[in-house]
């Protein structure tokens, strides 16, 4: 198999105080991100949704294999036999499936296995994780991969001004069937994106600080 070709690379070299600024800048944005799960029916252009997911389609992959595929969905029919499916299978997990001591690190967030955002919200992008590509050879660190660019989705969304949650329904097979996706894809992450409901609320958290958060191992 031959290599790619290879092309300079366009890096531009920022004064410190710039990179210092845009640092804090884009920290700033994020702290602001939060997980919603109050959405507005607000309608959101379909070319906000591509940009969001054009930009986790620049993630890192394994051997570049790109092992990801994301539909996006505003259709209120498929919302609805979608919400259905998925509050079955929570229902399921929240009554029988789920430890103790797993419902009681869920219970400060106080969720359910009501799930009314998967109609509410005007769109929701699902990230499916293939393991073979569409060349038909096995992807690699298709896991990792999938991970870093949902990630991205996430950043990219929150950057819009839209808020989105990460929803994992298990197992969530229903959604590759809904959505007529191959069987060598298998659903990873659903997202609902839109604008939070007028009077939404979140939990009132705290996140990691720096010595929580970090180990410095520095020389000199």
């Amino acid at each position: 198999m031959e290599r790619y070709p290879q092309k300079p690379l366009q890096f531009p070299t920022r004064p410190l105080e710039e990179m210092s600024a845009r640092a804090l800048q884009f920290r700033t944005l994020m702290q602001r991100r939060r997980s919603v799960r109050m959405f507005s029916s607000r309608p959101v252009p379909r070319e906000l949704i591509k940009e969001a997911i054009l930009t986790a389609g620049t993630a890192p992959s394994g051997a570049h294999r790109q092992p990801w595929h994301f539909v996006a969905v505003s259709d209120p029919v498929i919302q609805s036999e979608i919400r259905k499916a998925a509050e079955k299978e929570e229902r399921e997990s929240y009554e029988r499936r789920m430890s103790e001591e797993w419902l009681e690190a869920l219970h400060p967030i106080g969720t359910d296995w009501h799930k009314p955002f998967l109609e509410t919200a005007p769109w929701l992008v699902i990230c499916f994780a293939k393991n073979i590509g569409d060349d038909g050879k096995k992807n690699y660190y298709v896991q990792e991969s999938c991970g870093i660019a949902c990630g991205l989705l996430i950043a990219a969304i929150h950057n819009l001004g839209l808020v989105t949650l990460t929803h994992t329904p298990s197992p969530m097979r229903f959604l590759g069937e809904i959505l007529g996706r191959p069987k060598h894809e298998r659903a990873y992450i659903l997202f609902p994106v839109g604008y939070p409901a007028e009077g939404a609320t979140v939990p009132d958290l705290t996140r990691k600080n720096q010595e929580q958060l970090v180990t410095w191992k520095e020389g000199g």
